[in-house]
């Protein structure tokens, strides 16, 4: 099934990596289909760089907007509901202006679909625009509005105000593909269909070995005084952090047994490839590169991030790992001997993506829908139920 001749417009969100790697490896799929991808346009906050090895892995025209974003608090460790709301509305005028900026470049490009990796103003551009051209969203949040997806119970407020933001970055989105752990059912009512994680081919170069040191991975910069403190008092333990910090340098060497890495995504699968183990703010895209390798995970969600909240749950419910609500690392590695991976199934159900990809993209441009679940209940359902 060929894209030949068939060009594509990614619109990318920036907070965090996964996005970004997911768009990644979606260019890989696309262009070995024979589709080019001819821009990205990327979502970003004040408290976030597109970090460089994007622009080189990327190779393309990437334009940076100012987009809606997670406020933190000052000491970047916990976000915050209500400053993320009132920060939006006070930035309306800017985002229409952006919007006026997507059209131009859908008028230059002329792309036959676009693909949107959870930017809000892709969502709003469909809206105040009626855009024509097919538009696929890619996100583990659109399980979220999966009728048989289980969040986790409370947060009432939180939880709703996270459905209608996932609704409101899918509004005229064709298909909405849910990246997930596990295989699950898919949703035609709602244009849902899930589809594996979109993991970079490069981590198929890598052979996981024990190595003798933890991998962690910080959203958040305020979190690297958590990662001093733990360390003080367990100087014996090696630690190689990967955290979003700007000017801090490609390594900022605490001791022989602590640094921190500025995001480099090729060194990071290379250490996670030699770790024991991967402590991580609870994104989906590294809790689920240290699943492809068999690596126990202590998931640690950001305070008041009720997104990476769902993900620490749902990821241990398939088998991740652990998680918890601070950094107390001696409980991964208590875990550690216990952890039963399922690396096997996971890869199983990971492989499968390139494939589904390409069907769900070729359907969306011939107005079609009949794609179903290439592997609908592999021996991977065992560990989440389904």
């Amino acid at each position: 099934m060929r894209l030949q001749g068939k060009k594509c417009l990614f619109l990318v969100q920036g907070e965090g990596r996964g996005h970004m790697t997911q768009s990644i490896s979606m260019k890989q799929v696309l262009e070995s289909a024979g589709m080019e991808v001819c821009e990205v346009i990327i979502g970003k906050n004040s408290h976030r760089e597109v970090p460089q090895f994007y622009y080189d892995r990327m190779k393309l025209p990437v334009t940076r907007m100012q987009s809606p974003g997670i406020a933190m608090d000052k000491n970047m460790k916990s976000a915050l509901p209500w400053a993320t709301f009132l920060s939006t509305a006070a930035r309306l005028l800017l985002f229409f202006k952006n919007l006026r900026e997507i059209n131009d470049k859908v008028k230059e490009h002329k792309p036959d679909i676009i693909v949107n990796f959870f930017e809000p103003l892709c969502g709003l551009y469909y809206m105040f625009y009626a855009c024509r051209v097919p538009m696929i969203s890619v996100a583990h949040h659109h399980l979220y509005n999966h009728p048989k997806f289980k969040m986790p119970a409370g947060q009432l407020f939180t939880r709703y105000s996270l459905k209608f933001y996932v609704w409101m970055t899918t509004f005229g989105a064709k298909k909405k593909l849910a990246l997930s752990f596990y295989p699950f059912f898919d949703n035609p009512k709602n244009s849902t269909y899930v589809i594996p994680p979109l993991l970079r081919k490069e981590i198929t170069e890598h052979t996981p070995k024990q190595g003798n040191y933890l991998l962690v991975y910080l959203l958040n910069s305020g979190y690297m005084d958590n990662i001093i403190k733990w360390h003080e008092e367990n100087p014996e333990t090696e630690l190689h952090c990967f955290v979003d910090k700007k000017d801090m340098g490609d390594v900022y060497k605490v001791d022989d047994t602590l640094s921190f890495h500025s995001l480099n995504d090729k060194k990071f699968l290379e250490m996670m490839a030699g770790s024991k183990g991967l402590v991580t703010t609870a994104g989906f895209e590294s809790v689920c590169e240290a699943m492809y390798m068999g690596k126990p995970v202590q998931m640690v969600p950001v305070q008041g991030h009720y997104e990476q909240f769902c993900n620490s749950r749902d990821a241990a419910m398939a088998g991740a790992g652990i998680y918890d609500d601070k950094f107390n690392i001696d409980r991964l590695l208590k875990y550690i001997p216990v952890h039963n991976a399922y690396s096997n199934e996971f890869k199983e159900w990971v492989n499968a993506a390139p494939q589904l990809i390409i069907r769900h993209v070729h359907s969306a441009l011939n107005a079609g829908d009949n794609v179903r679940q290439l592997i609908p209940r592999i021996a991977l359902g065992k560990m989440a139920g389904v």
